[in-house]
């Protein structure tokens, strides 16, 4: 009786768990998979006004020049973004972590980014720092005399992307800098000290000993980033507040599917379309963790 109690007990305590996975993950994602195989008028429209068009909504999409595009913009943040902010996160956790004074006032300071909105920070760069007539840029050059540099635009068509991209890397320094923190701590100071005895300086130390003893905390970190740059979309709805070629990614596009824009060629709402982008996206973001977990398999590392 004893086990059946115990066994009552445990269902008991999992119940709330399972009903908010089936209810809030496995619901929402199997009716998009489901909408993403149907043409239908509202997101809100019951399945028996739905028309079942197969693969066509991805067909559509594959021919459409914008959805290609955002997945080169999407494959760019990840690559040449994530390369950047990884590289800088790195960079300051070594530095913080190799002795320098007042290190919980310095790991505050990079981290503080990540602590204000999204919605304010891409406010606050494009207002006070990349506006063309009393942003910081455009100050600083306009005082060193670099009229050339002070005349950019730095929100204009052709470097807007490239203007967001860095902007929002350094929103998501700290984050990864505190993961790299982590990892570095844990690794024991004896191993250093051996080095240094042996005549390793600082920068060979941390190729042979810091790096390699970091490989499953990088591939914690690139797993964050590839989720991590869907955020991305909260800062193109901000700063340009419409839809085009070098700044759509696939969250903008599937947004102005779903509620119909003009901009997308789509005067009326075609939720099938965007559910078909949102699956895109998970494929592929399942895609690059395979990967990820292929490039950086587990190794059991003794110390």
């Amino acid at each position: 009786m004893s086990r059946h109690k115990d066994m009552r007990f445990t269902i008991l305590c999992l119940l709330p768990a399972l009903l908010c996975i089936v209810f809030l993950f496995v619901y929402p994602v199997s009716r998009t998979v489901m909408m993403s195989f149907f043409t239908m008028s509202s997101f809100m429209e019951g399945v028996g006004g739905w028309s079942f068009v197969g693969f066509d909504n991805y067909r559509n999409l594959f021919r459409m020049t914008i959805f290609t595009r955002s997945f080169r913009n999407l494959f760019l943040i990840w690559i040449i973004g994530g390369a950047f902010t990884l590289s800088v996160s790195l960079f300051y956790a070594v530095a913080i972590s190799s002795g320098v004074k007042a290190k919980a006032f310095w790991r505050s300071i990079v981290y503080l980014p990540n602590i204000i909105n999204m919605v304010a920070l891409a406010t606050m760069w494009t207002q006070y720092i990349y506006s063309e007539r009393f942003g910081l840029l455009t100050t600083v050059f306009g005082a060193l005399g670099l009229e050339t540099l002070a005349a950019v635009q730095w929100t204009g068509e052709h470097l807007i992307f490239w203007s967001m991209l860095f902007a929002f890397c350094l929103g998501c320094v700290g984050f990864f800098m505190l993961i790299f923190l982590a990892g570095i701590e844990r690794i024991p100071a004896e191993l250093h000290e051996s080095a240094y005895i042996e005549g390793a300086g600082r920068v060979r130390s941390f190729f042979l000993i810091t790096l390699p003893l970091l490989r499953g905390i990088i591939r914690t970190a690139l797993t964050l980033w590839t989720i991590t740059t869907a955020n991305f979309f909260v800062w193109v709805m901000v700063i340009t507040r419409s839809i085009n070629l070098s700044t759509v990614v696939p969250g903008v596009l599937m947004y102005n599917l779903v509620f119909g824009s003009a901009d997308v060629g789509v005067g009326t709402m075609d939720p099938g379309a965007g559910a078909a982008v949102g699956v895109t996206v998970a494929l592929a973001v399942m895609l690059a963790y395979t990967l990820l977990m292929f490039v950086f398999s587990e190794r059991k590392v003794e110390y």
